[in-house]
């Protein structure tokens, strides 16, 4: 699963918690830090803006991964990936044989499914496993009827 800042993010935490239990399988948690061009003139800030972005992504996996143990007592597994979301998403499925799922949650308001679903539902057809979309305004009931 994907591990991000939305506020429907902890929706995907808590199916594939509750997936990985009734399963008997594990999580895996990704971060990706979308990386720019960098000009070496400023390769100083750079690296400090890099930094920040691995603290900042080391906190929302802590979060992340403390509510997956709340919801069903499990350790997730975690991994910070800089570059391309799609290409990021995609290296680490094929990097770990036992990922079986990537499970994303939507965003249910007017202005979109969330700029990182969009991506994914135009290259689902050629994803390596399945994809679960969970909604956003899901219950902890309506997912567990699901999980």
């Amino acid at each position: 699963m994907i591990v991000d800042d939305s506020a429907e993010g902890d929706r995907a935490v808590y199916y594939a918690s509750r997936w990985a239990v009734r399963s008997g399988g594990g999580v895996v948690m990704l971060r990706i830090i979308e990386t720019e061009d960098q000009n070496q003139q400023w390769l100083g800030v750079a690296d400090i803006m890099r930094a920040e972005a691995h603290e900042e992504a080391n906190t929302a996996l802590d979060r992340a991964a403390g509510r997956a143990n709340g919801i069903a007592g499990i350790t997730p597994e975690r991994l910070i990936r800089e570059g391309d979301p799609i290409e990021q998403i995609l290296a680490a499925i094929d990097e770990d044989i036992d990922i079986a799922m990537l499970v994303l949650a939507a965003n249910p308001g007017a202005e979109g499914p969330g700029p990182l679903v969009a991506l994914i539902a135009n290259a689902v057809g050629s994803f390596p496993v399945p994809v679960m979309i969970v909604p956003g305004d899901f219950a902890d009931a309506d997912i567990d009827a699901l999980s």
